[in-house]
């Protein structure tokens, strides 16, 4: 087993440590979610804690982690008799992204189960995770089924695995830690809530920190024990200021009026549900003991707001998490007592002890780095009138056809009609298109295709039955073989690629009209984010297309992307939707389970070069021929209607759609399923 970098000898970074810390000291804090772009030692620290947790007592030879004093009553590999515990290392488990359901929750042996009787069961991750750290590198990346799981676990401290009505349960309560890039997308709110804190990361641009980081990883690298052993002390003393810490724990008084600051600090935020109040509580009487003090400060709850709240307050994915600490601070103050708080009460911002002499390896106490907390969807401009005058005519307000507009807010996000691939495909799970997938209604059974892990017991007995004579059955028992067992077949959702081609030309610069469109745009963004599809971006406008933003997980992303997007110029519609063919044949190459829905948003004019409507036309062709589904958002408005975006559509041969009709509560209907390409042709 390699030896881990040294959690002491981490450089900077003082608030993803004082995070682990914090649920290293109360495990009932509830874990940490570590938001940060890569190579910021996120794993690194996650990694280096295990050494720094308290060892647990087991009950021998339980594979569950069965705490003596208390075992689990429906333990599987109980009832225990009472007997002396042995001690072990607290453990850290891997949940890797691409994980099984069978290989989280454990599995059972069916074919012993149907002819024996019996519960073979060979546990999974959340059993050696218990009373114990359960680590998720990007957990935003998660697919939905473990993610499930995850909440179940969480929720009961229990891992429930039941199969054709045969059923294993046994305890699973682990300190949950995730680490994630935001770009990359963000997590389920449900998901998110579980975690009791979140820490935002990023490299320093301090030049004697960035040297300091590059010296110690080199010498850890160069000779990791050896390095591990120059911090042997450092690791200890913190390690026995841990153990002090967890003893103190108890004897934290958290008072009633640190406890109204709390419930007000809270609802000022306007947090979902008491949870929030909840791991303030607790995040602050920790944060007491690691002070080593008995009795919680405004200070801690100051602290424990900010890491505590900044996730639990976004009210959509386009928000940017964090909080107003000016808001906080007033709201401290009007809920606290009218007294102030010596300099004593100061929460000790070393976590390992250390001096200044170590590099920055001491530190831990420093106040998260904040964004805008009270960002808001974007509204659109309520001073703007509408134009009376026919679209395209010089009196139509914002029209342009040369020089660049400023870029516009878009509207109010709406809920949009669900727009899906026809056919059945075979992609990642989500929420849009009808895929074969692990989960949803059993359609068929086959023979399985390595591990079995949905059994079809009716086809199963089917093709066992006939061979019962022939292998002297005697008694009740089915005689079952290995060849006899059938894989249910199952039909649920899956997540597209989402790909929008957003025409920024001079046609579209209107202020009304290009508000309204990107508030359609925003709107599906979000439709998008809730399907667990990936989006990308293409724009065009003067004389070229371009990619603003590449296929991605992160839909706030390409949300920000469009609030910046400007507009004029003339309108290369066929270079758009040529560009927009470039980026879906490299994806296809790339996932090619993964099946795109082309998104269109324009007018259909086009101008630009020797016959730009025809040569639309051809683009549009291009993509009917290789199957892509399409629709078309009619961007026209005003008196005169030309009806070019339809004649688009049916070049796509997918569906043109209007603005209003894009709405979820239009009187055109709740579901709007894209023609399929070439099915209308």
């Amino acid at each position: 087993m390699s030896t881990p970098y040294p959690f002491t000898a981490i450089v900077g970074q003082d608030d993803l440590r004082l995070g682990l810390l914090l649920n290293a000291v109360s495990p009932a804090v509830g874990g940490v979610l570590v938001r940060g772009e890569k190579g910021t030692a996120k794993s690194t620290a996650v990694r280096a804690l295990a050494a720094l947790m308290p060892e647990v007592s087991v009950v021998p030879g339980c594979r569950f982690s069965c705490d003596p004093v208390s075992p689990d009553p429906a333990c599987p590999d109980g009832p225990h008799a009472e007997a002396a515990g042995v001690s072990r290392a607290a453990r850290t488990v891997e949940l890797p992204v691409g994980a099984s359901e069978d290989r989280l929750v454990g599995a059972l042996d069916i074919e012993r189960a149907l002819s024996e009787g019996v519960k073979a069961f060979e546990p999974g991750l959340l059993a050696d995770a218990h009373r114990g750290i359960l680590y998720v590198d990007e957990v935003n990346l998660l697919h939905d089924h473990l993610v499930d799981l995850l909440l179940d676990a969480a929720a009961m401290g229990a891992s429930y695995v039941e199969r054709e009505g045969v059923s294993v349960r046994h305890a699973a309560r682990f300190l949950l830690v995730g680490t994630m890039n935001p770009e990359e997308g963000e997590l389920r709110p449900q998901l998110l809530d579980r975690f009791g804190l979140t820490v935002e990361v990023a490299a320093s641009r301090d030049t004697d920190e960035r040297v300091e980081v590059v010296r110690r990883r080199l010498a850890y690298d160069d000779d990791p024990e050896g390095f591990a052993a120059r911090w042997a002390g450092e690791e200890s003393a913190l390690r026995e200021r841990i153990a002090a810490a967890r003893a103190l724990l108890p004897r934290v008084v958290l008072g009633d009026g640190v406890l109204r600051q709390i419930a007000a600090t809270c609802a000022a935020f306007e947090v979902d549900g008491m949870r929030a109040d909840i791991v303030m509580a607790r995040t602050a009487t920790a944060l007491a003991a690691w002070a080593g003090r008995e009795e919680v400060t405004a200070d801690d709850v100051r602290q424990a707001a900010l890491l505590a709240l900044p996730h639990r307050r976004r009210r959509n994915p386009f928000d940017a998490p964090g909080l107003d600490e000016d808001k906080l601070d007033q709201t401290l103050d009007e809920a606290g007592p009218q007294e102030n708080n010596d300099g004593d009460d100061q929460p000790d911002p070393d976590p390992d002890g250390g001096g200044d002499d170590d590099g920055g390896g001491g530190g831990g106490g420093g106040v998260p780095p904040q964004a805008d907390g009270d960002r808001t969807p974007p509204r659109g401009e309520s001073g703007d009138t509408p134009s009376q005058a026919p679209e395209g005519s010089p009196d139509a307000p914002g029209r342009s056809t040369g020089a660049e507009q400023q870029p516009v807010a878009s509207a109010e996000p709406f809920r949009t009609k669900m727009l899906s691939v026809p056919g059945l495909g075979e992609g990642a799970a989500g929420r849009r298109s009808r895929a074969r997938t692990e989960h949803g209604r059993t359609t068929g059974a086959r023979r399985p295709q390595g591990a079995l892990t949905k059994l079809h017991l009716a086809a199963t007995v089917r093709a066992a039955a006939p061979h019962q004579r022939a292998r002297g059955r005697s008694g009740r028992g089915l005689v079952v073989r290995r060849d006899d067992l059938r894989q249910a077949t199952r039909e649920g959702r899956e997540g597209n690629l989402v790909l929008f081609v957003v025409d920024a030309s001079g046609s579209m610069a209107a202020r009304q009209r290009m508000s309204a469109v990107k508030g359609a745009v925003l709107s599906l963004l979000l439709d998008a984010y809730q399907r667990r599809d990936k989006v990308g971006l293409v724009t065009f406008r003067g004389k070229e297309a371009e990619v603003a933003l590449p296929p991605t997980s992160s839909v706030d992303a390409a949300a920000s992307r469009l609030e910046s997007l400007p507009t004029g110029g003339r309108t290369p519609l066929a270079a758009g939707l040529l560009k927009a063919h470039d980026v879906l044949r490299v994806e296809r190459l790339r996932d090619p389970s993964r099946r795109p829905l082309l998104v269109v948003v324009t007018d259909g004019r086009a101008t630009g070069g020797p016959e730009p409507v025809a040569l639309a036309g051809r683009a549009g062709r291009l993509h009917r021929s290789e199957g892509t589904a399409s629709v078309v958002v009619d961007c026209e408005s005003g008196y005169v209607r030309l009806g070019l975006a339809g004649e688009l559509a049916r070049e796509l041969g997918g569906t043109a759609v209007t603005l209003d009709e894009l709405r979820a509560d239009s009187i055109a209907g709740l579901v709007k399923d894209v023609t399929a390409a070439g099915r209308a042709a």
